[in-house]
């Protein structure tokens, strides 16, 4: 049984499950007003509650599978909640599209984090300006395909 099998709470703030639902009624095809036109829904169990939680977010690959999420709430003083979430269980599933599948999760520093926050950057330029607007390190972290088992 997977924890993403839990009951899905939708956010309580209006605009995050208004995204969450376009998103999901239109397999991404339609724009994001809060994080543009590539975008993903990003899957996880929340840390107290035990219950689903979906976050859109900016749509970060590479070209072996993985993605990228970026705890930067905009350049807020706080960690948006999904982060201690992943903390707290590092595994994540993602919708890209109507692919939806289960990621392992790994928070990056260093050369990863890097390598990470340049391509970020080059899909949504603001990281930066979110970064230098927080005295918070914004957290990295990198979602691998979960290896299929029979």
């Amino acid at each position: 049984m997977s924890p993403f099998d839990a009951p899905y709470e939708p956010s309580p703030w209006e605009p995050i499950a208004e995204e969450v639902e376009l998103y999901e009624r239109t397999a991404g095809a339609e724009p994001s007003a809060v994080v543009g036109d590539d975008w993903i829904i990003l899957w996880t169990v929340g840390a107290r509650s035990g219950t689903v939680r979906k976050t859109p977010l900016v749509r970060i690959a590479d070209d072996a599978g993985c993605y990228a999420v970026i705890g930067s709430m905009g350049g807020a003083p706080n960690n948006p909640q999904w982060v201690h979430n992943l903390r707290a269980l590092p595994l994540a599933r993602l919708q890209d599209g109507a692919e939806v599948r289960e990621f392992d999760v790994l928070e990056v520093e260093g050369d990863a984090r890097s390598e990470w926050w340049t391509r970020a950057n080059q899909v949504w330029p603001e990281y930066d300006t979110y970064q230098a607007s927080t005295e918070r390190h914004i957290p990295v972290f990198e979602l691998a395909p979960r290896a299929v088992t029979p």
